[in-house]
């Protein structure tokens, strides 16, 4: 896999710098590249989604793995090292995610429906939206390892009654196990963020192993009811309703379990929403 020298060289060869813009921070650990990999278990032949591959230094790491790899990179000069660095990877020069919070066109053009893995040291700016969107959206997507902010990786995994507890919590925990694989400290990178990052493994859940009929209403659903997470249900849905075991009129949304919540969404989503 590339060394740092070797990634400061590519750019250096092309006339080309990190774009802060875009989000580049370039991984160079080896070991921790390879951590991500073994993480997401890939077959020969398995098609993986990799979003920002950058210079290629862990698009090496998956094909050296077997993968069949379908690389999205927005800019066009790492667009031009990728192409004549590995010409036996599918590369899409474009935005990953589309109108509406979705994959972009021909990102869904190629997948077209197929069985794939998306194993990427995602741009921290569009993270946990590519997250829930294939959760959502793409049950197809066995599964996800990824590089993100710390942040958004404590989202994730936060409980009820915490600051982190939230919509994103509350989708990704319904419809998929998140683990952690390893955290980063930003001296792995070049430029150093300014913050750290972990790796996560998310893998999808059977939607009905929750009760969950319609993932997306369920995203939804959740969006909506955090975005009053500090009145009392009570005064978000009125308090006549019928609430389910454990739940009461005066608790607020960030009280909830993500098991409660997804009851309260099947009970009131289709009838009613977060609209006090």
């Amino acid at each position: 896999m590339q060394t740092l020298t070797h990634i400061r060289a590519l750019l250096d060869a092309h006339g080309l710098k990190p774009q802060h813009r875009l989000g580049q921070n370039f991984l160079h650990d080896k070991n921790l590249l390879k951590r991500l990999i073994e993480a997401a278990r890939i077959t020969p032949g398995e098609l993986v989604l990799e979003i920002g591959p950058g210079t290629g230094s862990l698009t090496e790491g998956l094909c050296a793995a077997g993968a069949e790899v379908l690389a999205c990179e927005i800019d066009a000069g790492l667009a031009i090292i990728m192409r004549d660095h590995f010409p036996g990877v599918q590369l899409l020069e474009c935005d990953c995610l589309g109108r509406g919070r979705r994959l972009a066109t021909p990102l869904t053009d190629v997948l077209a429906g197929r069985p794939f893995k998306l194993v990427a040291n995602l741009p921290y700016q569009v993270a946990s939206t590519v997250v829930v969107t294939l959760l959502v959206h793409h049950p197809e997507c066995r599964g996800q390892f990824v590089t993100i902010q710390q942040e958004v990786a404590e989202r994730l995994a936060a409980e009820p009654g915490t600051k982190a507890y939230g919509a994103l919590t509350v989708t990704v925990a319904g419809l998929a196990e998140v683990t952690s694989i390893a955290q980063l400290p930003a001296s792995c990178f070049w430029p150093r963020p300014k913050v750290a990052s972990t790796m996560v493994a998310l893998r999808p859940r059977e939607p009905r192993e929750h009760g969950i009929t319609d993932p997306e209403a369920l995203a939804l659903f959740a969006t909506a009811l955090f975005g009053k997470r500090r009145k009392q249900l009570g005064t978000i849905f009125g308090r006549e309703i019928k609430w389910p075991d454990g739940i009461t009129a005066d608790l607020r949304p960030d009280a909830l379990t993500v098991g409660q919540i997804i009851k309260l969404c099947s009970l009131l989503s289709s009838s009613s929403s977060p609209n006090g």
